[in-house]
């Protein structure tokens, strides 16, 4: 099997590389960009350059390109530390959630932005006693005439801080089972009642946020989808989530600039290196394997709990190679205070490893011991 890249793609991807490697030139932190590198600028530049809505149909004015020119161009920016967070959460999830549940009027009412990267969205999904259960979620939407109001908290909403919208899950049967009686709306920011509070974590930055929303009125052509039937479209909107590229090459920028400290000539310090080396090219397949759809439903959980994992195991053997030096504050240290997030952000690797021995490999579920 020849595993190699077409000549266009090696050149989209090296053209990716450039314009990455320029934009990520003067951060002081170039790991994990998809989520704390914000930048409107950039965002219009990724617009220019038709890297928003690559992959989304030309009449709905998309790029109409293929998944794997995608996945070639945004390995290459994350690869290099470019801030592409403000137009991600749009890119990667919302606009084919959209595309796959939207009318035609909220197609054309909110991809044209996105497209045009002039739009940053965030998504309220996790709640304070819901994070990977989202069936448990307990804010409330009501109608009250022809609108809905909103009543709640979310949680671990990245970017909320600077977004225009929120596509938010809420309750909107109280009296369904908990995976049934959920909607999704699509929320102005700017809305009375809602209160975001940024959250600091042990790195110094605040992408995650709490969301608080009191009595907030949204017009009833801001539900997406199904009426009470958001659970089945969640399921479909973390495929998007959990199997990309991202979840790849949060710190491989800050693996490729330490790696050449390494003494190479330790045996040990060798096999650690083919080891990671090894497991990258096993991730970026499966990955692959995903993108030009050969994968099993359920792919996804795989992709990302093997790929989170390896993160940690980058961030670890970082540390190893600069020792002392990671008690600096420096890109080492962040990485390896921040490395922990990966296996929980996005479903637990926890809850992944039961979603893949149930629902893909039909292992029997071991009672419940009293």
């Amino acid at each position: 099997m020849d595993l190699r890249l077409s000549d266009d793609l090696v050149e989209l991807s090296a053209e990716a590389q450039r314009v990455g490697r320029e934009a990520a030139s003067s951060a002081e932190v170039r790991e994990d960009s998809w989520l704390i590198g914000t930048s409107r600028d950039f965002s219009l530049e990724l617009a220019r350059r038709g890297w928003l809505g690559m992959t989304w149909p030309v009449e709905e004015g998309g790029g109409g390109r293929t998944p794997l020119e995608r996945t070639i161009v945004f390995e290459a920016l994350i690869g290099e530390g470019a801030p592409v967070a403000t137009s991600w959460f749009a890119d990667r999830q919302i606009g084919p959630t959209l595309l796959q549940f939207g009318t035609s009027e909220q197609r054309g009412r909110w991809l044209p932005d996105i497209i045009a990267g002039t739009s940053a969205w965030c998504i309220g999904m996790s709640e304070p006693d819901a994070g990977s259960d989202v069936a448990s979620l307990r804010t409330r939407a009501r109608r009250d005439g022809d609108d809905w109001v909103i009543e709640g908290q979310k949680v671990w909403t990245s970017g909320a801080a600077e977004a225009d919208w929120c596509y938010l899950v809420a309750r909107t049967d109280p009296d369904a089972p908990p995976h049934a009686g959920l909607s999704e709306f699509v929320v102005d920011m700017r809305s009375d009642g809602i209160d975001v509070r940024p959250i600091v974590d042990v790195t110094g930055n605040a992408h995650f946020c709490e969301v608080h929303l009191e009595g907030v009125r949204i017009p009833g052509d801001c539900l997406v989808g199904t009426p009470n039937g958001s659970f089945t479209q969640i399921m479909r909107q973390m495929e998007h989530e959990r199997g990309g590229i991202d979840r790849l090459v949060s710190n491989r920028r800050l693996y490729l600039d330490v790696v050449e400290l390494a003494d190479r000539d330790d045996p040990r310090v060798r096999q650690r290196v083919a080891s990671i080396e090894s497991t990258y090219r096993i991730g970026r397949h499966m990955i692959l394997r995903e993108v030009v759809g050969q994968a099993p439903p359920g792919w996804s959980a795989v992709t990302k709990t093997l790929c989170t994992e390896f993160e940690q195991r980058v961030a670890e053997f970082c540390g190893s190679v600069v020792g002392a030096e990671a008690l600096l504050v420096n890109r080492v240290s962040r990485n390896l205070c921040y490395a922990p997030a990966y296996t929980i952000m996005g479903g637990t690797t926890l809850i992944l490893r039961n979603i893949i021995g149930d629902r893909m490999l039909g292992l029997p579920r071991e009672p419940v011991r009293r």
